[in-house]
């Protein structure tokens, strides 16, 4: 064993510490905005799809522009209230039920 001690031998390896992030009001909103999408995309499946799925995609579309390229939330309420539009209208379709 050599008698340098543990302490030394871990001040000498250089240590990345993470610099914790400071989100903006805009990226604060823009999740709330987000998550309120993928909430009123998950329902507009089951309910009447067009009340609700059009204004999800637009508020999912506000989320993403106001959130920057960073937001993977607002990327996922994209993504899910385009698949929330195509799968209400089929099944809507499917079903015969009304679209309004």
């Amino acid at each position: 064993m050599s008698d340098v001690s543990i302490d030394a031998q871990l001040d000498d390896t250089p240590v990345d510490e993470a610099q914790p992030t400071r989100s903006h009001a805009t990226e604060v909103v823009a999740g709330y905005l987000a998550a309120l999408s993928i909430f009123a995309s998950v329902i507009s499946i089951a309910w009447h799809p067009l009340r609700l799925v059009i204004p999800a995609v637009i508020l999912a579309l506000i989320a993403a522009g106001m959130g920057g390229r960073r937001n993977r939330l607002a990327r996922a309420a994209v993504l899910i209230a385009t698949l929330a539009f195509f799968l209400g209208m089929a099944i809507a379709v499917a079903g015969q039920r009304p679209l309004f």
